[in-house]
């Protein structure tokens, strides 16, 4: 009895001190667990605009390209690049002798088409209606006499003095000169056809279309500024020779600007005329320039890899230094909102396309669904889920994922 008392009391023995090791292990592992070291921010209420940024290119509202009307020596060149040129000034004169004897063939063309067009309208040149006058002349006589032979011969034929077959001879040789006469009159007043008039018209109209073309590069060939403005590119120099359809000048009002810009096409939606558009030059990082949305994307193009909507941004209150054809970053304000609350974009989670934040509560996370709103580069608004104080982490120091369960070190 007292051998089965003392196997009790040692088995009690072991089972406690199994306990006591197991209480101590774990305690000892809670104290010196490593804790993950999390960065926080405080959800809190605010102003919160959305935006969204593209690239974009600047160009003038009101560009003017001059190019070569033809294939010609330059004359002379008098600007420079960055000019500021009045109206009317001359920028450049090409060689136009060639356009010149182009213009006097064409002239020379519509001459003889007029001529041609007179001469249908008018039966026939002067010549040939003088001639078609002598002919019906001839013709009048000829039926004339032939009428009066005939008449001679019927008194005679009434005595006996000239025979039947005198008469119808007679007859016949009236009946030729009536019809040559008719003839001849057909001729004096209705030379040409309508549709021979017609094609002499168009002759005409061909003609002149080819001599104001020849004028109009004969023009071209004398670049003047049509308004005042600021000569921003020259590509070209005296004696130099210029292919037709080659760009030798641009020139616009750089005081008013504008840029072409290509959004995305999920962002299309978002864009409305107005908006208002603040606009980045990498060569000048610290100035900033306005403007606002005039034409929003009217269809869908294949810019690069991408599929962007083209919109025309206007830039407000001058260039002031931005230069055409630079390449420029563009953020538009899509919405705006004064008081809504946020956290920072790099706090939101989702999965299966439900949202979700860590938040933080007593020295642990918690996994928080949330209801979102708009947003913009940084900042995310918040329409349910969290309160105003709350406190989210927003990632690790050590790059590791957030996880629930897990003793975590707060830092700012």
């Amino acid at each position: 009895m007292a051998r089965e008392s003392k196997d009790f009391n040692r088995r009690w023995l072991w089972l406690v001190t199994a306990v006591i090791l197991v209480v101590v292990f774990f305690s000892v592992r809670s104290l010196t667990r490593q804790r993950l070291v999390v960065r926080i921010a405080r959800v809190e209420s605010g102003p919160l605009a959305s935006t969204v940024s593209t690239n974009g290119r600047v160009e003038p509202e009101d560009n003017r390209e001059y190019t070569s009307p033809v294939s010609a020596t330059v004359k002379g060149v008098f600007a420079e690049q960055g000019d500021k040129v009045p109206k009317g000034k001359v920028l450049i004169e090409l060689d136009d002798l060639e356009a010149r004897a182009h213009l006097a063939a064409a002239e020379s063309g519509v001459k003889s088409a007029q001529v041609a067009l007179e001469a249908v309208t008018h039966n026939g040149t002067q010549e040939q209606r003088q001639a078609s006058e002598a002919e019906l002349a001839r013709n009048r006589i000829d039926r004339d006499q032939a009428q009066r032979n005939l008449d001679a011969l019927v008194k005679l034929s009434a005595s006996g003095a000239a025979s039947q077959s005198e008469v119808a001879a007679a007859r016949e040789q009236l009946a030729s000169a009536n019809a040559n006469l008719n003839a001849s009159q057909q001729s004096a007043s209705g030379r040409y056809s309508p549709a021979e008039v017609a094609r002499a018209e168009a002759a005409l109209r061909d003609a002149e279309a080819n001599a104001a073309a020849a004028r109009e590069v004969v023009a071209n060939c004398t670049y003047r500024a049509p308004v005042a403005g600021t000569v921003y590119s020259i590509d070209t120099r005296q004696t130099e020779f210029a292919e037709q359809g080659k760009i030798l000048l641009q020139m616009a009002d750089l005081t008013r600007e504008r840029v072409r810009a290509y959004f995305d096409e999920p962002e299309i939606g978002r864009l409305s005329v107005g908006q208002a558009v603040q606009i980045r030059w990498d060569a000048r990082p610290g100035q900033l320039w306005t403007g606002h949305i005039v034409r929003v994307p009217i269809t869908v193009i294949t810019f690069g890899n991408r599929t962007v909507g083209e919109t025309i941004i206007q830039v407000d209150g001058g260039n002031d230094g931005l230069l055409p054809s630079t390449s420029v970053t563009v953020t538009v304000t899509t919405s705006s909102e004064s008081n809504v609350l946020n956290v920072p974009r790099e706090a939101l989670y989702s999965e299966n396309g439900k949202p979700y934040v860590f938040k933080v509560v007593n020295d642990s996370l918690v996994r928080t669904p949330v209801v979102t709103g708009s947003l913009n580069m940084t900042q995310i608004g918040i329409v349910s889920g969290l309160r105003e104080g709350d406190v989210v982490a927003t990632g690790t120091t050590s790059g590791q994922p957030l996880q629930i369960g897990i003793p975590i070190q707060v830092v700012q």
